[in-house]
């Protein structure tokens, strides 16, 4: 007796994971453009930024370092504790009005994997076992192979949102939390997230990933440049420019794009182009100077493939009530 009571506390398990996964939602994605977004990885475990790098084939630390604020010296073996959330730049295209990490990461699958546990305890609910079956034309997800390689359909958008560019954020939901708290973390609204996620609190389930808009910073990168889709949400950062520039986007600022070179040691010998700001000759990227109540800054403007780096000036007023 003992023994079937513990097996239908199982299947009653399976079932209410089965029915939280099957209700997890798609990202509405109408753009025809590619963008940058990112994904929220609790890590189930101890670990470090080095594995979680490996994990979702990020090619370059630097790109995880900046996502995170996280200094550009920071190493692989960077201590990650269990449930800490890690930010994930992927890239996104939309099809079918739905958003998806453009082919990766690719998941290697190893000994007695099954779909279910890459999809909830691997990439923590970030994907759900349908959509990595369908993703993968996998016709029994009770027969995977060991070695087999999985592409893993995270979710994402490129949409606009309030006729505003944001970041849109997969965020695993916590147990206890509310949209209205998600909303307050996020600096977003209630409304919002309803509306995007078509959800309202007695459909929010814990360990399954909402969208949530995150604000973008404003910039004055040219329409031309390389990086023309360049997106950064509050909070985080980008190298970009072939890894001459770095881009910091904050409350501190306004939600103007900060950028300035990184002075990186670049491989094979790369050296960064000049970053002398056009109009001025004693400003260079980054830099800021004050004349009475303006403060004029030679912000980033962009790139081109000849290794240019385009700059503008900015002048904004620093006298109270102008």
């Amino acid at each position: 007796m003992a023994h079937m009571g513990t097996s239908i506390a199982l299947l009653l398990l399976m079932i209410v994971l089965s029915a939280s996964i099957s209700t997890a939602q798609n990202f509405k994605c109408n753009s025809t453009a590619k963008c940058r977004t990112l994904v929220g990885y609790p890590s189930p475990n101890t670990t470090s930024i080095g594995k979680i790098q490996t994990l979702f084939n990020i090619k370059n630390l630097r790109t995880i370092l900046a996502a995170n604020n996280l200094p550009a010296s920071t190493q692989k073996n960077y201590t990650i504790q269990a449930q800490q959330v890690v930010k994930i730049p992927i890239p996104c295209v939309c099809s079918n009005n739905t958003g998806v990490s453009n082919k990766m990461p690719v998941y290697n699958i190893k000994k007695d994997d099954g779909l279910w546990h890459i999809a909830v305890e691997v990439f923590r609910g970030l994907v759900t076992q349908d959509r990595l079956q369908a993703a993968n034309n996998i016709s029994n997800p009770n027969v995977i192979i060991e070695g087999q390689n999985l592409t893993i359909p995270l979710p994402c958008s490129c949409d606009s949102v309030n006729n505003q560019k944001v970041v849109h954020y997969a965020h695993v939901v916590e147990k206890g939390s509310t949209l209205e708290s998600i909303a307050q973390q996020f600096g977003t609204d209630k409304d919002t997230l309803v509306r995007l996620n078509g959800i309202d609190d007695s459909k929010l389930l814990a360990d399954s990933a909402i969208d949530v808009p995150l604000q973008a910073c404003s910039s004055s990168i040219r329409p031309e440049s390389l990086d023309s889709s360049l997106v950064v949400a509050n909070g985080t950062s980008v190298f970009t420019a072939n890894n001459c520039v770095k881009c910091n986007c904050d409350t501190a600022n306004k939600f103007t794009l900060q950028c300035e070179p990184t002075n990186l040691k670049l491989p094979n010998n790369v050296t960064c182009p000049s970053m002398a700001c056009d109009g001025s000759d004693s400003l260079t990227l980054g830099n800021t100077t004050t004349s009475g109540c303006s403060q004029t800054t030679c912000a980033y403007a962009g790139y081109a493939s000849n290794q240019t780096i385009f700059t503008t000036l900015n002048t904004t007023s620093t006298c109270p009530g102008k």
